[in-house]
């Protein structure tokens, strides 16, 4: 596959090379990734904020996945292996955080709204390629930037996986087909474990028994499909829905919104 077009080579290079700089607060990223490409795992030392102006990414890490469209980022910590695959075709735009500015932001993989607010600082950081907090104005700008992650509100657009191979093997097979109605007790079959104990597996190691947790598959593989221009009707049956009405109703009781206006109204300014 190409690799992915770099909109901003400039700013790639700061954000990816060691900058002596200490007063270096903030770093940027702008990449153009065609639908199915595939970034692989990697780390970064500082945290970083993924944002797709346009299209939808899946962030992927050992403890789980994340999946961010549109209008939403995700924020994933340093030191944290991730790979990201892209749904559509995706404008991807990054900032890095310093280490030492993130003490406040969370420790932990979220995807967060994206205000209108935001998204453009988001965007003038990414034209900047990087701000200097030595310079009055850009530290500023830096500060009301760190303060919007700050008050940003996580969305739960995530989907823990289980350690334990027993639970994982079901985990990757609902994943690989959630439009499948087997039953727990079906797929147990052949996993080395009873479904009970699997029912115990899911609840400890991903917080959620295993129906709310297929039910979480089905919605995040939802989410890419309707993002890149599938159908509601064909992705309601696609993720394992009798009727468009039955997938409606998962879908706004989960995010607050049916899927038309989830994807075309802004998120609300934190």
């Amino acid at each position: 596959m190409s690799p992915a077009r770099q909109d901003n080579p400039q700013s790639n290079n700061r954000a990816s090379r060691h900058d002596p700089e200490a007063s270096i607060a903030i770093r940027s990223l702008a990449l153009r990734l065609p639908s199915g490409y595939r970034v692989d795992p990697h780390e970064h030392d500082w945290p970083q904020l993924i944002h797709a102006t346009d299209g939808v990414m899946t962030v992927d890490t050992e403890e789980g996945s994340w999946v961010i469209p549109s209008r939403r980022a995700a924020w994933v910590p340093g030191g944290v292996t991730h790979g990201i695959e892209a749904t559509g075709r995706v404008l991807m735009r990054t900032l890095y955080v310093r280490p030492d500015l993130a003490g406040q932001l969370p420790s932990h993989c979220s995807v967060m709204s994206v205000s209108p607010l935001l998204r453009e600082l988001v965007l003038e950081v990414v034209r900047r390629g990087f701000l200097d907090e030595s310079v009055v104005e850009q530290a500023r700008l830096g500060a009301v930037v760190l303060d919007q992650l700050r008050e940003t509100p996580e969305v739960p657009l995530d989907l823990a996986w289980p350690r334990d191979p027993r639970a994982r093997r079901i985990a990757d097979r609902v994943r690989a087909d959630p439009a499948s109605q087997q039953t727990l007790e079906s797929l147990a079959v052949g996993s080395g474990a009873s479904p009970r104990t699997l029912e115990r597996l899911f609840q400890r190691e991903t917080g959620v028994t295993f129906g709310r947790w297929r039910q979480r598959a089905r919605l995040l593989d939802a989410l890419r499909r309707l993002a890149s221009g599938e159908p509601v009707i064909t992705t309601a049956i696609a993720v394992g829905y009798d009727s468009p009405s039955a997938f409606i109703a998962m879908f706004k009781r989960n995010l607050g919104k049916t899927p038309s206006r989830y994807f075309n109204d802004p998120p609300a300014t934190p």
